[in-house]
């Protein structure tokens, strides 16, 4: 058994992290670490373990093998690197960090100590975008040229969140799945960034509504549109092939059933599932698809392959340095107003 640590009890250590270790075989959750005295009593009422204020107490006991930092985004580098100096692997909390600079700093500390580091990309195992995905690689449409992706809530961000320097705003939230599926599910290399933000209603000094598309060296686009300003929403995903097109709305099931603690129970709405039109005989033919069904649990699955095994890691640290690019350049974006090349 890995024995298995976290750092930070807000959403995401309680409802995410310490939900998913306690699914996954060969992970073993020992300690909890919050500067919150209120959340440390919470933590050790839902799980039993030990717990402490800081990463450094953490670090004090040598049984400890696996740090997952659940924490603000612009504590993410520095803490990654206190603890893989420690020599302990680490699962970073999306996004990895603030900047392709904290990021490459990270990954040489990594290898240096020859220590695990990976980010927590869960959302590489929605059913949505695993659908999709298996839609395209089954040529339903053709090539993919444009991509459209929109998550739409009418609601303020909360916390550090609402604050740019700690969090980098949403495109650092949302925006970090949303890219990261982009490069998963587009064979070509992104070759510029175009953004723009709105600012209208919230606190804080985030936007409140951004759109940021994505040019690819084949020519395809991907738009993405996260707004915290929408009454109604469009479709999570519209997608437009050179042989047919596809749709799907509403989020992934699994968070709302994780929360009830049941996450293997999940179940999509008829109305949300993936509905596709492709051409056939020069008439358009419509469908809807069977859901692919993955698991967030499979995410830590497979780190606990990795240190066990030494099975080969699904989400890698050179993956999330390109993303990071991405994000320097996107906001260099949203600061100038121009489309950024990426180099």
């Amino acid at each position: 058994m890995i024995r298995t640590a976290i750092v930070g009890y807000g959403l995401a250590g309680r409802f995410f992290h310490a939900y998913l270790v306690s699914r996954t075989d060969g992970l073993k959750l020992t300690a909890i670490a919050s500067r919150d005295p209120e959340r440390r009593a919470q933590a050790k009422r839902d799980w039993s373990v030990d717990t402490c204020e800081t990463l450094t107490d953490l670090l004090a006991d040598d049984d400890i093998q696996l740090i997952i930092l659940a924490t603000p985004h612009h504590t993410h580098a520095s803490l990654a690197i206190e603890a893989m100096e420690a020599g302990r692997h680490v699962v970073v909390d999306k996004v990895m960090c603030m900047s392709a600079a904290e990021a490459e700093s990270m990954i040489a500390v990594s290898r240096r100590r020859g220590v695990m580091l990976s980010v927590f990309h869960n959302r590489r195992w929605d059913w949505g975008y695993l659908t999709v995905r298996q839609a395209v690689e089954d040529g339903l449409l053709g090539d993919p040229f444009l991509v459209e992706r929109a998550v739409h809530r009418f609601r303020a961000s909360r916390g550090w969140r609402t604050s740019r320097a700690e969090s980098g705003g949403l495109l650092y939230d949302w925006g970090a799945h949303l890219i990261d599926q982009g490069l998963q599910l587009l064979s070509a290399r992104p070759v510029a960034v175009h953004c723009k933000g709105h600012k209208h209603r919230w606190e804080g000094d985030i936007e409140d509504h951004v759109t940021c598309t994505l040019y690819f060296e084949d020519g395809a686009e991907y738009r993405m549109e996260i707004s915290n300003l929408s009454h109604i929403s469009k479709p999570h995903w519209y997608v437009l092939g050179t042989r047919g097109s596809l749709v799907k709305n509403g989020l992934d099931p699994q968070e709302d059933w994780m929360k009830k603690g049941m996450i293997e129970s999940a179940e999509e709405a008829p109305e949300d599932r993936v509905r596709v039109a492709v051409e056939r005989d020069g008439e358009a033919v419509e469908m809807t698809l069977d859901p692919v069904n993955g698991s967030w649990v499979d995410y830590y699955c497979n780190i606990a392959a990795v240190l066990d095994r030494g099975e080969e890691l699904a989400v890698k640290p050179e993956e999330m340095l390109d993303l990071m690019k991405v994000l320097d350049a996107a906001t260099e974006s949203l600061e100038s107003g121009r489309v950024v090349s990426l180099s």
